[in-house]
């Protein structure tokens, strides 16, 4: 058991960042330091990188836990607030280890819980669109119904954050503290692993390297990528908000993989040929949020659109 007691020399803590070495807790733990909040960021480097949170060794608001939630947490300093972003998101990681994704999402989640009942702390859950399945219903807005495999490749995963999510709202109802629920969709910039197999990365990669870009299917599925300063924002919206259902976060721009192919090849290399390869498993054929919820209860929309975004995130990856 890891029990917090003088690693923030006595301190409230104000944020405790869960996954923070991660790429999109990393981004978090910046823009909360910048608004001069102090942060205690918990992680294992399971697929979280030290490197992502290097620059803030000095940072005298800034401290630094390594630990697996699996294992249960105790404080005996009052937190303000959780921010719980702790499980691999790649499929190439989640695949990995299947079970451990699962106990990820629910003993992790669970003892998560049970540190915030400890002080009431304010408790944000970091969900994914990857609840809604193979839905071929677009946009995708929270209520609508869902065609989710349980014995799915993808299912660790996917049905992990289901049952987190249901955790998470029963035992807020249960002990009284106030959650948040966040249903992130695909997101991407600066930090993001090169090498963990998710589609932009896997582009820039290929195009970097001058390898053929493969693409899984027939490049005709869709996302929607949102930029990770953007998802950030919404975050923290939804953490200041009353709101306490569950909130699509993500850009409504939609593009196909095929397009996104000839985009990202376009701006590195456009001689470089595309491979097409069969497509996974349960591979969901669209991925389009409906923020109408975010806009209406957090005052917020995604600003920043894609091909901006690739720019910054191709800029940083060639440093």
């Amino acid at each position: 058991m890891l029990i917090i007691d003088n690693q923030t020399n006595g301190q409230l803590i104000n944020n405790l960042v869960f996954g923070g070495a991660g790429f999109l807790g990393s981004h978090l733990i910046d823009k909360l330091l910048k608004k001069g909040e102090n942060v205690l960021c918990i992680d294992n480097f399971l697929t979280g990188k030290i490197q992502n949170i290097k620059h803030l060794k000095d940072n005298k608001k800034f401290f630094f836990i390594k630990h697996d939630v699996i294992n249960p947490i105790k404080s005996k300093i009052p937190i303000e607030k959780i921010w719980h972003l702790a499980c691999p998101a790649s499929p190439i990681y989640y695949q990995k280890d299947p079970l451990l994704t699962i106990r990820i999402n629910y003993e992790g989640t669970f003892n998560i819980l049970n540190l915030a009942k400890d002080f009431k702390s304010k408790l944000l859950f970091v969900s994914s669109s990857e609840v809604y399945g193979t839905s071929r219903v677009k946009p995708q807005d929270e209520n609508i119904l869902v065609n989710l495999s349980t014995t799915s490749p993808r299912a660790c995963y996917a049905e992990g954050k289901r049952i987190a999510e249901t955790l998470v709202d029963t035992f807020s109802k249960v002990n009284n503290i106030e959650i948040r629920l966040a249903r992130i969709f695909n997101t991407y910039g600066p930090r993001f692993n090169i090498n963990d197999g998710r589609v932009i990365s896997n582009f820039i990669n290929q195009s970097l390297r001058n390898k053929r870009i493969t693409i899984y299917g027939d490049g005709k599925q869709t996302r929607s990528f949102c930029y990770v300063d953007d998802m950030v924002q919404g975050l923290i919206n939804l953490m200041e908000s009353s709101y306490s259902g569950p909130v699509n976060l993500g850009n409504e721009e939609e593009t196909t993989i095929f397009d996104l192919a000839l985009l990202i090849r376009n701006k590195i290399n456009p001689s470089i040929k595309i491979e097409y390869l069969d497509l996974p498993v349960d591979d969901p054929r669209y991925r389009n949020p409906c923020i109408q919820l975010a806009r209406n209860k957090l005052k917020w929309i995604p600003k920043i659109a894609l091909t901006e975004g690739l720019d910054r995130t191709i800029s940083f990856f060639k440093l």
